[in-house]
């Protein structure tokens, strides 16, 4: 697990740089050969929000004998735990988990999901085109239903299908608000050139069955582009570890990228999948630079994430006049895919371990989480070197609009120092206005998110340390009120990287103008006149964010 010290471009191996063998699965998962790759796509009009629907009357019960099975994929027994890994996934012929068509009359689904980042554990058919519809819970564990992709075959254009995911985790969701799912048409794409794009209406999240723990209901209808089409579903743009390298592939090959950027092995995940670590700086040296520290996907069902942090990658490795100046100011280490392993097998949110990495972080457990780990103890060395003046972890959020920030401010400091804690969050909101919310950042460092990377890492004494969330859904500022596209998410990459260069201007008013905005923000959060000589500096994080 120790970091590997050599870039993947070596003077040994200078025709084969970098090397793709397949992503490694635990021997339980069966893995189809099909190759599962999407166009990509911005649709020519933001896509808007659907209009929310009440609570759905008829509760359907799961239990087969109200319909048929016709798809069923389940890997890992409950109370199992990760043992081995191999290419491919479980050795030996493949099952057929779904129900074979009687014949060219029979209009069922073909329901699939297992590729790399899917999950669908079980469909049942309880009407001609209806289907309720069963998640995988988090490899190893019981819980974690969030994030769905799958494919479905034999589809007919004229039906309305229904399709209801029953069992969804969490209480709250943006599928209440308005969000829709995504949907990947085959034969739009080969002939239209259309990728994935929202649809579905009369959609409702509401609780199902009754039980404990209570379980909640995701339900909506569509109808398919075409008959006969292969399809796809997802909670958000699907972002594989195989994108990611082929990305990082295409980076290795390209000489002028290549000369400021360093693809590393940062370590091994449990199942042996490499975690990669970029490092990004101006040829010439390193000396008097400050570093930034950038990561994502900790989270694997937060695909949205990586597209944000692509965009990060595609602003800082280009000719840009501001991403030369970045990449002459800073050393840039980013780690773009954390949990590759979690990514691979289609998990919502843990690891192989069976659980959260993200409350990992300075745990002395680098078998269990090496990812984590290996990021936490990086940072650690390079404080003892240089300054670390940001450290940024990208996420998704499931039950918020827009995009905004976590931050520290744990209340025992100098109104200055947390006020400070504020401005690139400020800043970063004047730079996204139709997309990025102030007035939803938290600073408060709650007990339960001491092992977050955010949290751990202003512990080690990185001052300013935030957690990127970006909502699964998309905006409603600046007049929007709709989806955000691959194009939006990817923009915010390039944002972060303008409101660095505002942030660490060595001209002071912009920051200090921040800082007297924020100050103005807060002492209304007080009930108080900006200017008014009171002080919250004896308020407690908390009790401003109530």
């Amino acid at each position: 697990l120790a970091p590997s010290t050599q870039p993947w471009r070596s003077q040994r191996e200078p025709q084969a740089p970098f090397s793709l063998p397949p992503p490694r699965w635990p021997v339980e998962c069966e893995v189809i050969q099909d190759t599962i790759e999407h166009i990509e796509w911005v649709p020519p009009k933001p896509e808007p929000f659907c209009p929310p629907m009440g609570p759905e009357q008829a509760l359907y019960s799961l239990g087969e004998e109200q319909g048929t099975v016709v798809y069923h994929s389940s890997p890992a027994p409950q109370g199992s735990c990760f043992i081995r890994a191999r290419v491919g996934g479980a050795p030996g012929p493949l099952s057929s988990p779904a129900a074979p068509l009687e014949g060219p009359q029979d209009t069922t689904l073909l329901f699939e999901s297992r590729f790399e980042s899917g999950n669908l554990q079980k469909a049942i058919k309880v009407g001609p085109y209806e289907y309720v519809l069963m998640l995988r819970p988090d490899l190893y564990t019981a819980k974690h239903t969030q994030w769905f992709y799958f494919r479905v075959q034999n589809t007919r254009q004229e039906p309305l299908y229904r399709f209801t995911i029953a069992n969804m985790a969490k209480p709250k969701s943006l599928y209440g608000q308005g969000l829709r799912p995504l949907l990947y048409s085959q034969r739009d794409a080969q002939s239209r050139g259309i990728g994935w794009r929202r649809v579905g209406t009369d959609i409702r999240y509401d609780r199902g069955s009754a039980g404990e723990p209570p379980v909640f209901r995701l339900s909506w209808t569509v109808r398919f582009p075409h008959d006969g089409d292969t399809c796809f579903f997802a909670t958000c743009y699907p972002y594989t570890y195989s994108d990611l390298r082929r990305y990082l592939r295409a980076l290795a090959a390209d000489p002028a990228r290549s000369r400021y950027c360093t693809v590393q092995a940062l370590c091994r995940s449990l199942a042996g999948n490499t975690v990669y670590l970029l490092t990004i700086t101006s040829p010439g040296g390193t000396a008097g630079k400050r570093v930034v520290v950038a990561s994502a996907r900790v989270h694997p069902g937060e695909s949205g994430g990586s597209w944000a942090m692509r965009g990060f990658l595609d602003f800082l490795l280009s000719a840009h006049a501001d991403a030369r100046l970045l990449r002459r100011l800073f050393v840039f280490k980013v780690v773009p895919m954390l949990n590759p392993d979690g990514v691979v097998v289609g998990n919502s949110r843990c690891s192989l371990a069976g659980r959260d990495p993200n409350r990992a972080y300075g745990m002395a457990l680098p078998g269990s989480f090496p990812g984590v780990w290996h990021l936490w103890a990086m940072v650690q060395r390079v404080l003892t070197e240089r300054e670390v003046v940001l450290y940024c972890d990208f996420h998704g959020h499931s039950r918020k609009n827009n995009v905004f920030m976590y931050g520290c401010d744990a209340g025992g400091d100098g109104t200055g120092t947390r006020l400070r804690q504020r401005v690139f969050p400020l800043m970063l909101s004047k730079n996204a206005p139709d997309k990025f919310s102030f007035s939803s950042c938290k600073f408060q460092v709650q007990k339960c998110k001491e092992g977050t990377g955010r949290v751990s890492m202003w512990r080690l004494g990185v001052s300013h340390s935030y957690t990127l969330e970006v909502a699964f859904s998309g905006s409603t500022l600046g007049g929007r009120s709709s989806h955000f596209s691959v194009e939006d998410l990817e923009s915010l990459g390039c944002l972060l990287c303008d409101t660095l260069l505002d942030f660490c201007d060595p001209a002071p008013a912009k920051f200090q103008q921040c800082l007297v905005e924020a100050d103005a923000l807060l002492q209304r959060q007080m009930g108080r006149e900006p200017g008014s000589g009171g002080t919250w500096s004896d308020v407690s994080p908390s009790e401003l964010e109530s």
